[in-house]
């Protein structure tokens, strides 16, 4: 029998220790291709570079070959699909060295921006991602890490395994999982929490005089009780089936009847 094709990708760059632990973990069953964006992209989300051109370099990187993409994590998955000519039977992005949990973070996640592309293209896909004790590390230079990934490869193993033998489930094709920087106490089907972040504007001078400002966001924690949010908190691993249908069905019938007194 024939061993699985499986494009993986990352938003943290080609030299992110997560990648490479996600390689390891996918390559004793599957023949795993690495396309990844040659330098840290994260909090893209599925931006596409449509106004300039793009540049793939093949490298040798632990022991395999692998792509460099001179853009962002969609744009490397898309280089992979129709670039190298890839037919994968699923997509892995990730170990992103930060967790992606909530509304706020899938929507700028470039982890999960690039799981959502595989999907609009057809393929299978499932997000890999860390939490991150120290909010710090998730935006330092992936290639100082010295992140344990023991846990984080089984999760890796386990999870994409059993969606390469019994398929996806039905009505999702993305599969967002995040896996706790703590022992796993067990894994948890969950929902997106509402929010994961206080956002703000930190404004400083130059030494020109001149402003400048900084975008930040102090973590907040919202219970709910099913949502990925309280899973990774009580060091549960997360398993979120995400849909790329974002219509609110909820507001069609009231909204029909708004429109109606429209002239």
């Amino acid at each position: 029998m024939p061993r699985p094709k499986i494009l993986l990708t990352n938003d943290d760059g080609i030299n992110s220790g997560g990648l490479w632990a996600a390689y390891d973990a996918l390559s004793p069953f599957a023949d795993v291709t690495v396309v990844a964006p040659a330098t840290q992209q994260s909090a893209v989300g599925r931006s596409i570079s449509i106004f300039e051109p793009l540049r793939m370099n093949e490298v040798a990187m632990h022991g395999t070959q692998a792509y460099t993409v001179e853009g962002r994590p969609t744009d490397a998955l898309l280089l992979g699909l129709y670039g190298l000519g890839l037919r994968p039977d699923l997509v892995v992005s990730g170990i992103n060295l930060g967790e992606n949990i909530s509304f706020e973070s899938i929507t700028t996640s470039g982890t999960v921006g690039a799981a959502m592309e595989a999907v609009n293209q057809g393929v299978p896909a499932i997000a890999y991602s860390l939490q991150m004790n120290d909010q710090g590390n998730k935006f330092a230079d992936p290639r100082s890490h010295t992140t344990d990934f023991i846990q984080s490869r089984d999760v890796v193993t386990k999870f994409t395994r059993l969606f390469l033998e019994k398929g996806m489930p039905e009505g999702s094709k993305l599969i967002n999982i995040n896996i706790p920087a703590e022992k796993i106490e067990g894994y948890k089907v969950t929902v997106l929490g509402e929010r994961l972040f206080e956002t703000s504007v930190e404004k400083r001078i130059d030494p020109r005089g001149k402003p400048y400002y900084w975008i930040n966001g102090t973590p907040i924690y919202i219970p709910e009780e099913h949502s990925d949010v309280t899973a990774l908190r009580k060091n549960y691993v997360s398993v979120t089936p995400l849909s790329m249908d974002n219509t609110a069905f909820k507001a069609c019938p009231e909204l029909k009847k708004m429109i109606m007194d429209i002239d």
